[in-house]
């Protein structure tokens, strides 16, 4: 099924905009980025709800949490490997700590940006923020469940991440409905089948490798496997009644994620699954390396095993096939 494809980014940044139409107590702040982040389609609506921090991610962090403790509620922006490293310490104390609600926009997130090399590719920055008590940790699939999630975060109370990707990826998310932070999401085919014929195998998959997920599912569910995948956008908190939900019955269980397999959302998974689940299990991540520069996204994406693939091969092992 070819799929619309939609910019991350953008959506971020007109639903930043949308959330200040509807809510005056909404400020946003940014570290000399606002034109990649997209954070300056809310500069241009509401200048004086716009603070540029310029390349000053601490202090950043800092003000923002010192908004919202004064009643805003604040979403700050800058990329990923910055937003979740430089300022770990001002997050940890000035907004985990206390609570505070403010919305921290990792953008530009994995090994999205291709083309500026492993100082400027989060391959950790989830984890990072996984590990930290109070934090939410979302990431996204595509633009429309990016623009959900912002909805959801403009009432949520206590701090939060969102991890944008930086490219255009393929729709998967349907327009209707409300995002609810915890749930995971079984992605829609066209061509769906009864449930008897996806219990084969589970292949849980967050942000881009989703989309690895499904290619993977066309080619074993071409072999006669069943196969669902299931978009896992929240990463902390992760739910056991969610998790094995969709793992009950299965033969096999896959993860799939762009980032450092320690840590992540794979580790996560398995620690909710033990005990519960007697099913073979694969991991699809990055393994203990940071990134590097390339020509297309798509190298990188292949270079570091996260390809569609991949994530086929993990489940034929996992099934002996």
């Amino acid at each position: 099924m070819e799929r619309k494809m939609m910019n991350l980014r953008k959506a971020y940044g007109d639903a930043l905009v949308e959330l200040g139409k509807a809510n005056p107590n909404i400020v946003a702040l940014e570290a000399d980025l606002g034109k990649s982040t997209m954070s300056c389609f809310f500069k241009e609506a509401f200048p004086d709800r716009y603070f540029e921090m310029g390349i000053a991610e601490q202090d950043m962090a800092s003000v923002a949490a010192g908004l919202a403790l004064a009643g805003k509620i604040s979403f700050y922006s800058t990329f990923a490997v910055f937003a979740s490293g430089r300022a770990y310490d001002q997050i940890r104390c000035s907004i985990a700590i206390p609570g505070a609600n403010v919305r921290i926009c990792g953008s530009s997130c994995g090994l999205s940006d291709y083309g500026d090399g492993k100082t400027h590719q989060s391959v950790e920055d989830a984890n990072i923020l996984c590990a930290m008590p109070g934090m939410t940790v979302l990431n996204p699939v595509d633009a429309i469940e990016t623009a959900k999630m912002m909805k959801a975060l403009a009432g949520f109370q206590g701090p939060a991440y969102i991890r944008v990707n930086r490219n255009d990826l393929p729709v998967f998310t349907p327009e209707q409905g409300d995002y609810q932070i915890g749930k995971i999401y079984p992605v829609a085919w066209d061509n769906d089948a009864s449930a008897a014929a996806q219990n084969d195998v589970a292949i849980f998959a967050t942000g881009v490798m989703v989309s690895k997920a499904a290619l993977a599912a066309e080619k074993l569910k071409a072999k006669g496997v069943g196969v669902q995948v299931l978009n896992v956008s929240t990463l902390k908190p992760l739910i056991k009644e969610e998790a094995l939900r969709y793992a009950a019955g299965k033969k096999a269980i896959i993860t799939a994620e762009e980032s450092v397999r320690t840590g992540g959302m794979g580790s996560a998974i398995a620690s909710l699954l033990m005990g519960e689940i007697n099913a073979p299990f694969r991991q699809v991540a990055i393994n203990d390396q940071f990134g590097t520069s390339a020509r297309s996204y798509e190298e990188l994406l292949d270079k570091y095993g996260l390809g569609a693939d991949d994530v086929y091969n993990a489940a034929c092992s996992a099934l002996q096939i």
